[in-house]
């Protein structure tokens, strides 16, 4: 058998731009997509053929913030090894791309964190496809499970680390109120993805950080200045911009259901991302964790410490894409571009992720009716669900 022999991915349900098409065949060889043609075509009869068995083919989900999963946190131990758990229990999820998400520490854990993800890129850990650094240049006005003692302005040091040449791209979450436009035109002329959380800016000063280079907006809604009738906030800042990209929990307890289609109503089209914001429980069976010292638990989905404040979720991507269909009512070739071809776009893997296309990454999440995951695909190499 050849090295990288051809395979045709048949009898499935392929999500295409307007809905699952039937009669066709996904041809993949080695890492990326051949061809998708008619079940018939010849080309088939010459490949290895993979039995989908009816199932939906979905492009593989892309999460761009995920704090840890298989009971492991990124911070705790910003190593190869705890990327490689991370990305293996959010696997069978169809989370095929992440972004590993560090949490306000240290300068040093930062910049062990930045390296141990150049380490898996280079090492070709599946699923990882560069960083999030959400903090610690953040507000302690609406620091949220953050530890604000770690809370910082951006010095050089951490300019040069963020800025220098990385294998994959790198997200910044910072507040606007503590950090200012020229050091945010810096960070963003030099590639990095900068968007804006944990922030009690107003409505003038987040216009300014958008102008500056802000890209979009973490966990729309949630820490950040609110929508007000004569005070629009970062929200409203967010929510009138039409270039910004936001990304939403939806797990029916960061937000609202309705507060979600609203967000949906405002935003151009491509510019709402899911997100999870995952937790150690994702994937685990112990429901429990611990964050700055404190025991954070699980319960129904939603992860708390003992005074009710929200740390992460135990939201995973398949879940998400389902609430965004059953709970939000948006179709599922929408909801679907909303895990992968929209995530794909903000951290600039457009053109190679995120879509079912010629020339694409083989990432695939396999879904049946149900939408739960039954087969996850990265670069072309198929990982059964247990």
């Amino acid at each position: 058998m050849p090295a990288n022999p051809l395979i045709a991915l048949v009898h499935g349900r392929v999500l295409g731009d307007h809905g699952p098409r039937e009669g066709l065949a996904v041809l993949v060889r080695g890492r990326r997509i051949v061809a998708i043609v008619a079940h018939d075509d010849p080309r088939v009869n010459d490949a290895q053929r993979h039995d989908l068995h009816g199932h939906l083919l979905l492009p593989g989900f892309i999460d761009v913030q995920v704090n840890g999963g298989g009971g492991l946190l990124f911070n705790d131990a910003p190593t190869v090894e705890t990327l490689r758990g991370i990305a293996q229990a959010h696997r069978k999820y169809g989370t095929t791309g992440m972004l590993p998400t560090l949490i306000t520490d240290t300068a040093e854990q930062m910049h062990a964190a930045l390296a141990a993800v150049d380490e898996a890129i280079e090492q070709r850990v599946p699923g990882i496809l560069g960083i999030h650094v959400e903090g610690p240049f953040l507000a302690s006005a609406r620091k949220g499970i953050h530890n604000a003692a770690l809370f910082r302005h951006p010095d050089e040091s951490d300019i040069e680390a963020l800025i220098a040449a990385h294998r994959g791209p790198v997200m910044l979450t910072l507040a606007p109120d503590e950090v200012s436009p020229q050091v945010i035109a810096r960070l963003s002329a030099a590639g990095v993805i900068v968007v804006a959380g944990h922030t009690g800016a107003d409505y003038a000063t987040t216009r300014a950080a958008l102008d500056a280079g802000v890209s979009g907006f973490t966990h729309l809604f949630n820490a950040m200045t609110p929508l007000a009738s004569r005070d629009p906030g970062v929200v409203g800042a967010a929510l009138d911009d039409p270039h910004s990209w936001c990304g939403l929990i939806v797990d029916g307890h960061h937000v609202h259901p309705a507060t979600l289609r609203v967000a949906l109503a405002a935003k151009a089209r491509g510019k709402c991302v899911l997100v999870t914001d995952a937790m150690p429980p994702v994937g685990s069976d112990r429901p429990d964790y611990v964050l700055n010292g404190q025991t954070i638990v699980m319960r129904e989905g939603i992860c708390q410490n003992e005074a009710g404040v929200l740390a992460g979720s135990g939201l995973d991507m398949a879940g998400a894409l389902r609430n965004t269909v059953h709970m939000l009512g948006v179709p599922l070739a929408e909801a679907s571009r909303m895990a992968s071809a929209y995530p794909a776009a903000w951290i600039g893997l457009e053109r190679t992720h995120g879509r079912i296309a010629a020339g694409y990454s083989a990432d695939f999440a396999v879904m049946d009716d149900t939408l739960t995951v039954r087969e996850t695909w990265i670069g072309g190499i198929a990982h059964p669900v247990e």
